[in-house]
């Protein structure tokens, strides 16, 4: 753990803040217990939906919803279903560039904006279109590409675009113009390779991070934080982790071996199963667990989940005081979004929602960024003049 006074690297939000996220299960693998699959938590439409209602009652500010090509359920008609069935939290869509042409994602993303009337959040996922190999290269200059058109239609009245991968010439941007101002729908993004990196500090808002210790993911903030400077931008920071909180730090680490127990490698692993499970960042977390004592990589971050998972591979384990005080830690360096998940999902959402929930900042970044606004908007889909 950092042992120096913290202080936060350079971020856009400069409030003391925390945009507190849940995890919705449209990849599958919901489970009391980790390597069991349980056909009472399948990633259905309705299994989903509760897990976002629970989420939305408990006063989180928005929810992660995942993309892999896996069973479950695809991100942007499952988010457009959800809308009208929510008031206040926001959905941070999973989407993965070069699967939908640009201007067809802006327009998918105008829809989905408009629906949600503003409390849209963009994951951008840079990986290979299913049933592809592709080069990293081509991945990141398709990413970008995809994220420079985007822009154009939410901040100009018409797109000129000529690049490697795309050619995109439109005399209006009315068809695609989002319901939020300011520049559009917040871009989240992950990925600790230099092109991830590059891509991120260019273009995206928020940069997301998988767990690690102190140390680590601090230095990484500072990597971004200068890199995002050389464009003249500021980003902010998000942890993506999960989190077990008992009443006493006993009960914590024994529900840790609990949603183990019942795992066996040999016999099904859905960690192989997954698109992202020999990413830089899933490899990064196998290394530091294979250094660490009993799985813990630092005292209350756990990795065992990285064992039977790919992506986020480590949880928060101990009281709420505790957990308190490793999120302000977090706070003070830099981080203002947060994405908790916990096994089982609906059950572990109202414990935390219970007893760490409302004792946190809480805030949503698209309306602390005035992307959300406080009115409806004048756009082609609300109150402008049609032409």
């Amino acid at each position: 753990m950092l042992t120096e006074p913290i202080l936060s690297v350079p971020i856009r939000t400069t409030g003391r803040l925390a945009e507190v996220a849940w995890f919705d299960d449209l990849c599958g693998g919901d489970t009391e217990f980790l390597g069991v699959l349980d056909p009472d938590r399948r990633s259905s439409y309705e299994h989903c939906r509760d897990i976002l209602l629970t989420a939305e009652e408990m006063g989180f500010g928005n929810i992660l919803l995942p993309s892999s090509y896996i069973v479950g359920q695809e991100v942007i008609p499952f988010a457009g279903a959800m809308g009208p069935q929510t008031r206040s939290i926001n959905l941070l869509t999973a989407l993965r560039t070069g699967e939908i042409f640009p201007t067809m994602l802006a327009r998918h993303i105008a829809t989905l904006d408009h629906i949600l009337k503003g409390r849209l959040t963009v994951n951008i996922i840079n990986s290979d279109i299913p049933g592809l190999k592709e080069s990293p290269e081509l991945r990141y200059k398709r990413c970008s590409e995809t994220i420079e058109i985007l822009k154009q239609a939410w901040t100009r009245d018409r797109i000129d675009f000529e690049g490697e991968v795309y050619n995109v010439h439109m005399s209006s941007t009315d068809p695609v113009r989002p319901y939020q101002q300011n520049g559009g729908p917040l871009l989240y993004f992950g990925g600790i390779s230099d092109g991830s990196k590059e891509v991120c500090a260019q273009y995206c808002d928020v940069f997301l991070m998988w767990p690690e210790p102190e140390e680590n993911l601090y230095a990484t903030m500072q990597d971004l934080s200068e890199r995002a400077a050389r464009y003249g931008r500021t980003i902010d920071f998000g942890f993506r982790v999960h989190v077990i909180v008992r009443e006493t730090e006993k009960e914590a680490r024994a529900w840790a071996q609990h949603i183990m127990s019942r795992f066996d490698p040999e016999r099904f692993n859905l960690k192989d199963r997954t698109q992202d499970s020999k990413s830089l960042g899933v490899l990064r977390q196998d290394e530091l667990r294979t250094r660490s004592t009993d799985d813990y990589l630092e005292p209350l971050l756990w990795g065992g989940i990285g064992r039977a998972r790919s992506g986020c591979g480590a949880a928060l384990v101990g009281t709420p005081e505790q957990i308190l005080e490793k999120l302000n830690r977090y706070m003070d360096m830099g981080f203002r979004s947060f994405i908790l998940s916990g096994y089982p999902l609906i059950e572990e959402s109202r414990i935390f929602g219970e007893l760490v929930l409302p004792h946190l900042p809480k805030a949503q970044l698209s309306v602390v960024q005035g992307r959300t606004p406080a009115e409806e908007p004048v756009t082609p889909l609300t109150t402008a003049e049609l032409h």
